[in-house]
């Protein structure tokens, strides 16, 4: 069947591109860093992206679209972001091709239709966004400007990987606009708090929310607080960011209001996103050896029914039975798919559902009519058993939240045994070396210590948890006075 991956065990990284490959998730591109995204792993995208977008709904927020395209003079206003996002720039130069003089099957770049103004193509929207609310924002009274937009980016990436890292990428990224810096504050935590309660009820993806250090933060931030999650392989995810952006970009792009009381003032800011990344983390936190585990959450195909029998007139009995059940199952809620294709076998559709994560799969054969019975396989605990015709719904419906349950359980188990206090140094390289995961330590606080620790161990400080024992201590590498643990981790 040729559906056998690489085990998790010999090779993490082969095992991860293997699976997303095999799983019909995504693939690589004529496009050099660019990645197809399937209808599978569009249709699981599309789940996330429903559920985040009827979040940002609820708290006010409203969708909007932007330019893919940034003048240069506007990217270069806010000087930390565009010193950030710099060495990741596509620039459109040009606006034209012409005929080769020497070779008329070929086309080249028209000299004399040089751009007057070069033109970013976004990694990032914050240049053109905040140029466009210059206008849209005079009064207190247009004032929260809650706005989302989903789009795509580029980041011109050397090193790629598919979902985790790509030169172009789908997110979303919200961009807030307040009249006091309280409101703006509030927006930044409620926003990371939303992508944490999708992560953790979701995803089932267990994370830790916190604040990014002075050199991990967004370029252009004056505070950045993120989510992370752990993968199987202990190494560290960035699952989602929110950004304080203080009053940089309204002072950049010169957005003022007049408040209340009558006086001009520049608004706060603030953005937020999370990106097609969360396809790569939800791989890489639940699924095994076998191939993908979808949490019933988020699965496009949350039960597949797949008839075994000989014969047409076997086949047309059982679907009766799989036909009526899949019509139940719907109006219970639970999405179904029955494959009753004749051009592949029984087992090879069993290992293609096992590879793409179905979280339940039924089975129905000539033995199963005269039983009244069905097989039901969950593909979360690989286990088997027979359920009556008449359980199947009820069974089901039960099983969409112990999978969904199970599955947070197990990441949740295991980032906790992978979170590890140490109090020298020399117990810092040997846990990330022998065991991975997140490193409890004290530091104290510089961006020297941070870098050094990164140089000697390539591993970053992933965040300063906000519900940290306020513990005074020794920083690891230097001893000096450290004001609380914070979490290291090498990363994705």
């Amino acid at each position: 069947m040729g559906k056998n991956i690489v085990t998790r065990s010999e090779d993490y990284s082969k095992w991860y591109n293997e699976l997303v490959v095999k799983a019909n998730l995504a693939e690589n591109s004529a496009v050099r860093g660019c990645m197809v995204i399937k209808p599978y792993g569009y249709a699981i995208w599309e789940k996330m992206q429903a559920q985040l977008d009827k979040m940002f709904k609820e708290t006010g927020h409203e969708n909007a679209y932007f330019p893919l395209f940034v003048p240069k003079n506007l990217f270069e206003a806010e000087e930390k972001n565009a010193e950030g996002f710099a060495k990741e720039c596509a620039v459109v130069t040009h606006y034209r091709l012409k005929t080769n003089p020497d070779d008329a099957s070929k086309l080249i770049v028209d000299p004399e239709a040089k751009l007057e103004e070069e033109l970013i193509v976004r990694p990032t929207s914050e240049a053109i966004i905040w140029n466009t609310y210059k206008t849209w924002i005079q009064s207190y009274r247009d004032l929260p400007l809650l706005i989302n937009q989903w789009a795509n980016v580029v980041r011109w990436e050397m090193r790629t990987r598919l979902f985790l890292r790509t030169a172009e990428f789908l997110w979303q990224e919200g961009h807030t606009a307040h009249a006091t810096k309280q409101e703006a504050l509030d927006e930044t935590m409620q926003m990371n708090n939303i992508y944490a309660e999708f992560a953790e009820n979701f995803m089932a993806m267990p994370v830790i929310k916190g604040s990014k250090t002075e050199s991990e933060r967004f370029a252009g931030a004056e505070e950045t607080y993120c989510i992370e999650a752990m993968m199987q392989d202990g190494k560290a995810l960035q699952a989602g960011t929110s950004h304080f952006l203080g009053q940089n970009f309204a002072k950049a792009f010169d957005v003022k209001f007049t408040s209340k009381e009558g006086k001009l003032e520049h608004v706060w800011a603030t953005s937020w996103g999370v990106s097609t990344r969360l396809m790569g983390a939800l791989v890489m936190t639940h699924s095994d050896d076998k191939g993908l585990v979808l949490p019933p959450n988020l699965a496009p195909i949350q039960v597949v029914i797949v008839p075994i029998y000989k014969g047409e007139e076997q086949l047309q009995q059982i679907s009766e039975v799989a036909n009526k059940l899949a019509d139940e199952l719907k109006a219970a809620g639970v999405s179904v798919k029955y494959d009753d294709r004749d051009t592949q076998k029984p087992g090879w559709k069993f290992a293609q559902y096992e590879m793409q994560g179905v979280p339940v799969r039924l089975a129905i054969g000539p033995k199963d009519l005269e039983k009244g019975s069905v097989e039901l396989a969950r593909r979360d605990t690989l286990t088997k058993e027979f359920v009556q015709q008449t359980e199947v719904v009820e069974k089901v419906r039960g099983l969409m939240v112990e999978i969904q349950d199970n599955l947070f359980n197990k990441a949740k188990n295991f980032r906790d045994e992978h979170i590890t206090k140490v109090d020298s140094f020399d117990e810092f390289k040997k846990v990330l070396k022998e065991k991975g995961g997140f490193i409890s330590a004290h530091w104290d606080g510089t961006p020297e210590t941070e870098n050094k620790i990164k140089d000697l161990t390539k591993a970053t400080i992933r965040c300063v948890p906000f519900d940290r024992e306020e513990e005074t201590g020794s920083c690891v590498l230097t001893g000096k006075p450290s004001a609380g643990r914070v979490l290291f981790a090498k990363a994705y």
